[in-house]
């Protein structure tokens, strides 16, 4: 019996996609093919997109000064048809594409580069220097993946375009400023982005990781990036010659207590069912050898993902601070500065969109090479767009690295691979875009399909 084009593509979505029948079923049907048509439309783009990522890994700028980098990203967003706005929270570039009535997802990449010299060997590695407000001078450098952010957000802004007859919805493309310093996010959203613009129902977004090699992902349901809190302490002593302590109140010996003191929060105040850090990452007192200092000044970052478990961390820095300072016998009590400005609230991702992206992501590359992972206690600032719609927002991680290198990395005696925020962290582009690409553009076709 012949079969018609319809019901062919529909018996092989059946046999390719089982496990995706949660979508409609129209979207199970569209699925298939639409692989094959995104695969196709890879293979075609990715000279394009390789040189768009050597372009963005070799013009690095800071976190606020993205001015390039957004220019380049809403020419592209604009030439594949959307209707771009710009400088929306700073530098950033919101796209939009109407395809009649339907979903709305968002899709989010970030833009700034981190003050680190490259030390890669790369061809096109970053040669970029900045002068800083005190005359000094620092390299710039996409140390956080930052330049393949932006080139999978660009490929798959235009294969969508491309394949408008195969979906139905709103793609709202954000390509964010200032993550590293986590503020971009909010920046975008108080100046309007969710009153200005569509408001999503879906939130998606991926990292890079140099913990996985290329052709790999891994995800994490739940809690996935943590709170991230800044706190400045002051101690105040009494100054006078290091010779005679007893004349003076040493702020340096205070706060190394106190620095003792800290350590006893996540052993003695937190659940220990929770997660919590407390990290001092700096100390700064006195000028020389024999002064004993009139203050001290450390700089703290805490990390934790629940808000009761971020209210009782810092509540305990502020008692410790204070009670330490005053058994030392200091003048004042300490001055504990909480820097809300820097706060970055815990990403979550939502457990069922979580296991969608995870089942259609094993069909595309193989159940071996999707794996679960644990919560990490770094930062991102993309978990704000999903909290402030009170939509479900996902962000999953792609491996970077040749397989060469990783499986010489997991040798005895093998060289570590170099992580993020190192000078020498690269990417493996060629197979990164690819499979950037690949999961990306289908998730969002998955997502746009399913009501």
């Amino acid at each position: 019996m012949h079969k018609s084009p319809r019901r062919h593509r529909i018996v092989d979505s059946l046999l390719y996609l089982l496990p995706l029948l949660v979508l409609s079923p129209h979207a199970a049907a569209e699925m298939p093919s639409a692989m094959k048509d995104v695969d196709q439309r890879i293979d075609a783009a990715l000279p394009d997109w390789l040189e768009l990522y050597k372009t963005c890994h070799a013009n690095p700028e800071l976190s606020s000064h993205e001015k390039e980098s957004a220019a380049r990203l809403a020419k592209i967003f604009r030439e594949a048809g959307y209707e771009v706005t710009e400088q929306i929270g700073g530098h950033g570039v919101v796209g939009v594409l109407k395809n009649g009535k339907g979903p709305t997802v968002l899709i989010r990449g970030d833009m700034d580069a981190l003050p680190i010299i490259e030390e890669t060997g790369l061809p096109y590695a970053s040669k970029v220097k900045v002068e800083l407000g005190d005359g000094s001078h620092v390299g710039v450098m996409h140390a956080c993946g930052h330049d393949m952010h932006q080139t999978v957000l660009a490929a798959t802004a235009q294969t969508l375009a491309a394949m408008k007859d195969r979906w139905k919805g709103t793609v709202l493309l954000v390509a964010q400023p200032a993550e590293e310093i986590g503020q971009g996010a909010r920046l975008m959203i108080e100046d309007g982005l969710f009153k200005r613009f569509p408001v999503p129902d879906r939130c998606i977004a991926l990292h890079v990781s140099h913990e996985l090699k290329t052709g790999t992902i891994g995800y994490t349901p739940g809690w996935v990036w943590a709170n991230v809190a800044s706190v400045d302490i002051t101690v105040h002593g009494k100054g006078g010659h290091g010779a005679y302590p007893h004349a003076s109140i040493d702020p340096i010996v205070t706060a190394a207590h106190i620095v003792t003191a800290l350590q006893t929060i996540v052993s003695r105040r937190v659940n220990p069912l929770d997660r919590a850090v407390v990290t001092v990452g700096s100390i700064h007192a006195g000028t020389k050898h024999n002064i004993i200092p009139e203050t001290a000044v450390m700089q703290l970052t805490i990390r934790t993902f629940t808000d009761d478990v971020r209210k009782e961390v810092l509540g305990s820095i502020r008692r410790i601070a204070v009670n330490t300072a005053k058994a030392m016998g200091c003048p004042k009590d300490p001055n504990v500065v909480i820097l809300e400005q820097d706060f970055t609230p815990a990403s979550y991702n939502d457990p069922e969109l979580s296991a969608h992206a995870a089942e259609l992501f094993r069909t595309l590359l193989g159940k071996e090479n999707v794996s679960e992972r644990p919560p990490s206690m770094g930062g991102e600032d993309f978990g704000v767009f999903a909290r402030t719609a009170a939509v479900p927002g996902f962000m999953f991680v792609l491996g970077v690295v040749d397989e060469a290198t990783f499986e010489a990395s997991q040798k005895p005696g093998g060289e570590p691979l170099p992580t993020v925020h190192s000078s020498r962290f690269r990417t493996d582009p060629e197979p990164t875009i690819r499979t950037g690409v690949r999961l990306m553009t289908n998730l969002a076709l998955s997502l746009l399909n399913g009501q």
